[in-house]
């Protein structure tokens, strides 16, 4: 099996000697980072994850801070989703797009104060984008990646085991809200967020320093309750319905193609880029949009496109896909034409290893 050549190119994380301690055997690049793709295996870290606790190392999630007199405004010129009703302690799931609608990536903002903004984002380039923008517009910020690495707590532990490190105030964090918790007399942002549908926190680790301790310190207060190094799940997050830059939405796409049209408030979202274009986008609707698919058969790893075909005519295409132990099948995410997306509209999908069976879902599994 071939592997990744480290360089420094492929950055490693400060969370990566914990990662390695605990058995890493598998590894993608993000944001020219390592990130880990399963430790036992990823059905064992699947069924883990839904009974347990990990700790993920997602430093891959860099970044963008932005901040200045003109940080709200030039928020809001990347964003179709109306940030006027944001306040310092919350997140929000922000699409952010270019001049045509196209998704540029899907990050969460976290507003730090009425003139900061960490911007924490997916696997593409944004950070050239805004740092465009805030020039081109000769606006009154800076745009920088900080020195600011997420861990993750995900499972249904996480809340005994982030309340063990920070305190029991971590408990009464709402959905996309954070707060200010003390580590070793450093400040933390903790979020209760995650790219699982199983519950949990992000921790901000600014500074590099404190990684390790944070990591040694959550991997000793969780012994009793199971807890292991973990990553974002392929099985677990495509059940969820959990979209991945660069797999099932790329800038061809639009947020509402992407299912995200209700992040978009196109007609209050003044100064957004891409306003003009999704305004046309959101009246007329769009004609091909993210759909859960079902595929019988035994199928390869989903590394590449698999055309959706109506007989001879491609409709679609599956852009993730894996086997469920829990609901028995191969689950997938595909991007799918109007005048097939319907529930139970049956499809074949074509893959390196044959044709297979698929359907539309009605929803995601959980």
């Amino acid at each position: 099996m071939a592997v990744i050549a480290g360089s420094r190119r492929v950055r490693r994380t400060p969370f990566s000697d914990g990662v390695e301690a605990a058995g890493v055997k598998g590894y993608t690049v993000y944001n020219r980072m390592l990130l880990p793709t399963f430790f036992r295996s990823v059905v064992e870290d699947y069924h883990h994850l839904k009974s347990a606790v990990q700790v993920w190392d997602v430093a891959v999630e860099r970044q963008v801070e932005i901040r200045g007199p003109d940080a709200g405004r030039l928020m809001q010129m990347l964003t179709p989703r109306d940030l006027r009703g944001m306040l310092p302690g919350m997140c929000y799931y922000v699409p952010m797009v270019d001049e045509t609608g196209g998704m540029l990536n899907d990050p969460v903002a976290v507003k730090l104060s009425e003139d900061r903004y960490w911007v924490s984002i997916a696997d593409s380039d944004l950070l050239l984008w805004v740092k465009g923008l805030a020039y081109g517009f000769r606006m009154d910020v800076m745009v920088d990646e900080p020195d600011v690495s997420p861990l993750a707590i995900q499972g249904p532990k996480a809340d005994a085991l982030a309340a063990r490190v920070f305190g029991d105030g971590v408990k009464d964090l709402r959905f996309f809200r954070y707060g200010h918790f003390d580590f070793q007399g450093r400040d933390m942002v903790v979020a209760r967020s995650g790219y699982s549908k199983q519950g949990g926190f992000e921790v901000y680790v600014e500074g590099a320093d404190i990684a390790m301790p944070l990591w040694n310190a959550l991997m000793e207060a969780g012994r009793d309750l199971d807890v292991h190094a973990g990553c974002p799940n392929l099985i677990e997050r495509i059940e969820g319905g959990l979209l991945s830059y660069g797999n099932d939405m790329t800038r061809d796409n639009t947020p509402h193609e992407a299912g995200l049209g209700r992040f978009c408030s196109t007609q209050t979202a003044i100064g957004c880029v891409g306003r003009d274009a999704l305004l046309r986008v959101s009246k007329e609707g769009p004609v091909k949009q993210v759909r859960a698919i079902r595929i019988e058969g035994d199928l390869p790893p989903c590394d590449r496109e698999w055309p959706l075909m109506d007989g001879q005519q491609q409709v679609g295409s599956v852009t993730s896909s894996a086997w469920s132990p829990d609901f028995e099948t191969n689950v997938a995410i595909g991007m799918v034409r109007m005048t097939h997306w319907d529930r139970g509209t049956d499809l074949d999908v074509v893959t390196p290893t044959g044709v297979f069976p698929a359907i539309v879902n009605e929803t995601f599994w959980i």
